[in-house]
This record gives C-alpha cells, structure tokens and sequence, in this order.
C-alpha cells in the first residue's frame, strides 16, 4: 500500500474536477481526500496499490474533469494512516 500526496495545476477549479476525481477514485478502489488550495490548484491524497495508484495518477494528468485539463502534476511519496474511503474535503 502506497500514499503520494498530488499537486494538480491547470484548469482544475470551477470545473468539477474534485467531483471527478472523487468518482474515479471511489471506482478504482483508491483512498484519500481532494481538495481545492488558495492558489488555484488540487491537492490529492491518494492511498491504493503501486499499480491502480500509478493508473489513478495517469487519469488525473488526463483529467478526469471533462471541461477542465491539467497542465502538470507534482507528486511526491508521503506517511499516512491507512484511509478508508475517498471525500471531497471543503
């Protein structure tokens, strides 16, 4: 079990881009949180097995947002408590 922590810029906010990623997360049987930041981009907490994490990552550089897209990703290996679900954080 792995967690990155994914920095998402682009078009990522106003576009549904959380509710898509939530719904591709919950699909794939990925865990965390996604949340919109002050400056304008996404963070994700992602939580699965190296190969649906590493799928996750490459539908989240493609956009799972229809009427957004991304311009790059940052993603980085981080610590975390095993996770249970995937929620939009507010």
């Amino acid at each position: 079990m792995q967690t990155k922590k994914i920095i998402v810029h682009g078009l990522v906010q106003g576009v549904g881009f959380r509710w898509s990623t939530q719904a591709l997360a919950r699909q794939m049987g990925i865990h965390g949180n996604v949340k919109n930041n002050a400056d304008g981009t996404v963070a994700i907490v992602a939580q699965g097995d190296s190969l649906k994490l590493a799928e996750f990552i490459s539908k989240v550089k493609a956009s799972p947002s229809p009427a957004g897209y991304v311009d790059k990703i940052e993603v980085t290996d981080i610590e975390e408590k095993p996770l249970h679900s995937f929620n939009v954080v507010f």
